[in-house]
């Protein structure tokens, strides 16, 4: 078994274009289509396997775009599983307005899933031979699958040992911080419907970050804030990294690849700073790749490079006696206090 598994409950196959202008009721000449496996946990295996991370995807795909989906996995040289199901494997679209560089962005609900089809995924997960070091649980969750699927799934990886990372929205992810994951990365939008309000500062958000590791939630929260870079908070620590500037092809999977760094990184036993700085850069670097391709791993190390310690900043007041700024160098996020999912 891989050392860290993915799992995409509602993959798709992405397909992105560009036009010059967006009118409506008019036909639109588009430029050549790309297409790209899609989805959260593939596009975070994607870019986890440009790392070199021993990496596998787990997802549930049907009918011919679910074959379509699993041969461009294995041409890009992804280690995979499906799971079968009976519906059609939703598509994608965007599209970039190249006269004002806005992108577009159409999303697909995904089929429906039966009872016996979410629950051999949950099988197939409790009969792992060996159970992955880490599973990152990204994506929506398709029609017909309960809300609590991701607790229910926290809950298998609990009981054999294994961290889960968590990148979802709405009910799932409430749900999912409700059992305890290890790892949390919301977005600022779903902090905020977390929060219940509007998160106006840096101090409000450490603030909502917190509350959700003093709850047991989740022992690191990674809040990206896009342009402006990202918070990361543990039990006793918090940095605000910043955005590294770069001229932006597409948005998409920039989340995916920030994700996908940080746990590489943390597999390896990087340090707090190292890790922050290899989740920047490959979201940075992603945003430099047009439609779905994602980051690179020469753009990712390149950023790297260039990302210095005085990017990474010690925010707000912390709860021990110890000063946040005692993390910087060799602290490693792997021995953050852990959250009651993973106790």
């Amino acid at each position: 078994m891989a050392e860290i598994l993915t799992l995409t409950l509602n993959p798709a196959v992405d397909v992105a274009t560009s036009v010059d202008t967006i009118v409506d009721t008019r036909k639109l000449r588009c430029s050549a289509a790309r297409r790209d496996p899609g989805g959260g946990g593939i596009n975070v295996a994607r870019v986890l396997h440009r790392l070199g991370a021993d990496c596998e995807a787990l997802y549930l795909a049907g009918g011919p775009l679910g074959r379509t989906l699993g041969a461009m996995i294995e041409a890009e040289g992804v280690p995979a599983t499906c799971v079968g199901i009976a519906g059609e494997t939703r598509e994608n679209f965007s599209v970039r307005e190249n006269s004002t560089g806005r992108e577009f962005r159409f999303v697909l609900p995904g089929p429906v899933l039966a009872e016996a089809e979410w629950q051999a995924c949950l099988r197939h997960l409790g009969e792992l031979a060996i159970a992955p070091r880490y599973l990152v649980l990204s994506g929506s969750v398709p029609p017909g699958v309960p809300d609590d699927i991701y607790a229910r799934i926290a809950g298998i990886a609990r009981q054999r040992g294994t961290r889960v990372v968590l990148d979802s929205s709405g009910a799932p992810l409430a749900a999912a911080l409700a059992a305890g994951v290890f790892l949390v990365k919301p977005s600022l939008s779903e902090l905020c419907t977390l929060a219940g309000h509007a998160l106006e500062d840096d101090a409000q958000r450490l603030d909502a970050a917190r509350r959700i590791v003093r709850a047991g939630g989740a022992a690191i929260v990674a809040l990206t804030l896009g342009e402006q870079g990202a918070l990361v908070v543990t039990a006793d620590r918090a940095l605000r990294v910043r955005a590294f500037a770069v001229p932006v092809a597409s948005s998409i999977g920039a989340g995916d690849s920030f994700v996908a760094a940080m746990v590489w990184a943390v597999n390896r036993g990087m340090s707090f700073n190292e890790t922050l700085r290899y989740a920047v850069a490959a979201a940075s670097a992603s945003l430099l790749a047009e439609g779905t391709r994602l980051c690179d791993r020469d753009q990712v190390e390149r950023i790297y490079r260039e990302l210095a310690s005085a990017d990474l900043v010690a925010v707000g007041a912390q709860p021990s006696t110890r000063p946040v700024g005692t993390v910087a160098g060799s602290a490693t996020l792997t021995g953050v206090r852990e959250s009651k999912g993973d106790r």
